[in-house]
């Protein structure tokens, strides 16, 4: 039977024997799998982190290159817009005429659009996704993405005139009719084909009749009730006239 002195002695060099053993180096190649496992797994941060090993390695450009976007897409996934967006970018800036650039520049106004919020809070989301998916059609009109890039594009525009119909009324409110006016008025000339034009037509003819000009306020009703019958802005421009005309 061993000595105590003799058994400490042994566990001390199996101890020292582990200490020392060299890490185990895993492959670009590992690193990216498993990216992909994590991230069908749904566990982006984990793929994030393998991605960016892969992305440290620098053992290949093209294996690098597909970690760069597939970060910017755990990220998205991730519901963490920000992020996605600026990684989207840097991957367009670096590889601007690789094949999945359309891709990229598509999914950045998607992280813009995801970001949208109301009419009341900050429109520079808004402003940004608009901007970005003129530019994707512009440049790929062809893309199999510009069907839904044209519908994302609508929507924005129908948001862009739905503040600017929300800046209007504040004018309203606060008796300052020519602001109104001017706003409502460039919003129609940015927007012509917009689907909320009866509500701007009603406050509209509201400011011209507040203001005094009854003639167009009028004009500005009875566009509202020849291009939107149905509209529920119908009913209360013919009590707003009543009122004020």
């Amino acid at each position: 039977m061993p000595t105590p002195k003799f058994a400490v002695f042994s566990l001390l060099l199996i101890l020292a024997g582990c200490a020392s053993a060299p890490p185990v180096n895993k492959t670009a190649d590992t690193y990216f799998k498993e990216g992909e496992e994590a991230y069908a797994s749904k566990r982006y941060e984990d793929a994030i982190d393998h991605w960016k090993k892969v992305k440290e390695s620098y053992v290949s450009p093209e294996l690098t290159t597909r970690a760069e976007l597939n970060i910017a897409d755990a990220h998205f996934e991730n519901g963490n817009y920000i992020e996605a967006a600026a990684a989207y970018e840097d991957f367009r800036k670096l590889h601007p005429n690789h094949e999945k650039a359309p891709y990229a520049l598509y999914r950045l106004g998607l992280c813009y659009y995801q970001q949208i919020s109301g009419s009341d809070t900050d429109q520079t989301p808004v402003t940004n996704a608009a901007t970005t998916f003129e530019s994707f059609l512009r440049q790929y009109p062809a893309s199999e993405y510009a069907q839904e890039v044209k519908e994302k594009l609508k929507s924005c525009q129908a948001k862009q005139f739905q503040y600017e119909v929300y800046v209007a009324r504040f004018y309203l409110r606060t008796d300052k009719y020519e602001a109104a006016i001017q706003r409502i008025q460039d919003a129609f000339a940015r927007f012509p084909e917009t689907e909320y034009g009866d509500e701007a037509l009603y406050y509209l003819g509201q400011a011209y009749l507040l203001s005094g000009e009854k003639v167009k306020g009028r004009e500005a009703f009875t566009r509202l009730t020849n291009e939107f019958a149905t509209s529920s802005y119908v009913e209360k421009a013919k009590k707003f006239m009543e009122k004020y005309y």
